[in-house]
């Protein structure tokens, strides 16, 4: 399936604007904890967003007691905890452990799976991508190899309507009408077709030959992009998706909910976990879909200040941690974005605010770079074919070339998120 060739040179060139893959994945995880300035961080690994109400209820308490009282959701689904104390990791460990949360320690940065939130519940689905989550995961679980890929290393199910696909995972199967997958490696236009029955085992395999390629060409990569990975010459196009995450508001089936920049209170999570019949879904668009749950809680939950209306400004925006948590951040993000936000009007393509070069958490595909420079910001849209690159595009030489101040960052992200 993959050509095992060595990375390509770009992967480690200076200035090729490539990430550097010579240093060691940091990616954190629950028992491998990072350092940031306002306390430890921990990164709960929750396959397919899959969360139980005692298991959601779990992460509330341990937020609430070991914590700064908030929880995080990712851009993967999962749940981050932080202003952890630094020796917190033992602890944290054995509530994750007994909540049926950790089922291995040697792998609990490698379970990172999204999956398609509304299979299931509106029938626009092929597959019932919760089954291949379970099964996927087990299988990494009991793998001694797949403890060796990168914390960063993304495995996506869809269910064949396309929004996961959208995510450039290294592994993406997508479900086929009548059963079976095409199997996308990487952010390649073309897919190979897996039988019925066979689609979780290819998708690991696919992984463990990256594993196999990386070690053969003795240079560090963490994603399939990485390398030079090619499909079998019996490959078949990718249709263009055009999936999209579920809108906030009543669902089929239950209830969407956003999460203002994927933080909410440990008293909003648990409300979350009350308002659902049993489970919650996380989403990769900082957001839970509660399958079952009355539509009658939405009044209740929009009054706890979550997100219920998909016509909001807040709708597809996306900021990193920024200050005073990351000290890399040159500008308090959250806030700034947050006085943007509160101007009239939603919709259009989704607005992402960073507070260095990093960008950590952007989107994929088509998204709106709103970038902090320590003088102010700067705003250009980035586009992808196929989700294959993020070149930019100029929205106005003005926007561009200069730092702007807040207000005039606001104006600029309300003008390019109308541009298509």
């Amino acid at each position: 399936m993959l050509a095992a060739m060595p990375p390509t040179p770009d992967a480690a060139r200076p200035g090729s604007g490539a990430p550097d893959r010579g240093r060691e994945d940091s990616c954190p995880g629950a028992l491998r904890l990072h350092t940031a300035d306002d306390g430890a961080l921990a990164r709960v690994r929750v396959p397919g967003g899959l969360l139980t109400d005692r298991q959601a209820l779990v992460l509330a308490d341990a937020a609430s007691e070991l914590g700064d009282g908030a929880l995080e959701t990712t851009s993967r689904g999962n749940v981050q905890l932080r202003g952890l104390p630094s020796d917190s990791g033992r602890e944290l460990g054995t509530r994750l452990r007994a909540a049926g949360l950790l089922p291995s320690d040697s792998h609990e940065r490698v379970r990172n799976i999204v999956a398609s939130p509304s299979a299931g519940l509106d029938g626009a689905g092929h597959a019932d991508v919760q089954a291949w989550t379970r099964e996927l995961d087990a299988l990494l679980c009991a793998s001694e190899q797949a403890a060796g890929l990168s914390g960063k290393f993304l495995f996506a199910l869809d269910d064949g309507r396309g929004d996961v696909a959208a995510l450039d995972a290294d592994v993406t199967l997508i479900a086929a009408p009548g059963g079976g997958a095409l199997l996308r490696l990487g952010r390649a236009a073309t897919a190979r077709r897996v039988p019925a029955g066979a689609e979780v085992r290819h998708a690991l395999a696919a992984a463990l030959e990256f594993l196999a390629a990386v070690r053969a060409g003795g240079t560090p990569a963490w994603h399939l992009r990485d390398l030079p990975a090619l499909l079998d010459p019996g490959a078949e196009p990718l249709p263009v998706s055009e999936g999209r995450a579920p809108l906030v508001g009543p669902v089929p089936g239950g209830l969407s909910v956003g999460l203002r920049f994927g933080r909410v209170s440990a008293e909003q999570w648990r409300l979350l976990a009350g308002a659902s019949a049993g489970e919650l879904r996380v989403t990769p668009w900082r957001g839970v879909v509660l399958p079952g749950a009355a539509h009658e809680r939405l009044a209740e939950l929009a009054a706890a200040g979550l997100r219920t209306d998909p016509g909001s400004p807040w709708e597809r925006a996306t900021a990193c941690t920024g200050l005073p948590g990351c000290a890399k951040s040159l500008a308090d993000v959250r806030a700034d974005a947050a006085l943007a936000l509160s101007r009239p009007g939603g919709g259009g393509l989704p607005v992402h605010w960073s507070g260095c070069e990093r960008r950590c958490g952007h989107p994929a595909g088509e998204w709106v770079d709103v970038l902090a420079t320590g003088q102010g910001y700067r705003v250009t849209a980035h586009s992808g074919v196929h989700s294959t690159s993020h070149a930019s595009r100029t929205l106005h030489t003005s926007h561009t070339s200069q730092d702007l101040t807040t207000e005039e960052m606001a104006e600029a992200v309300a003008e390019a998120r109308r541009i298509k």
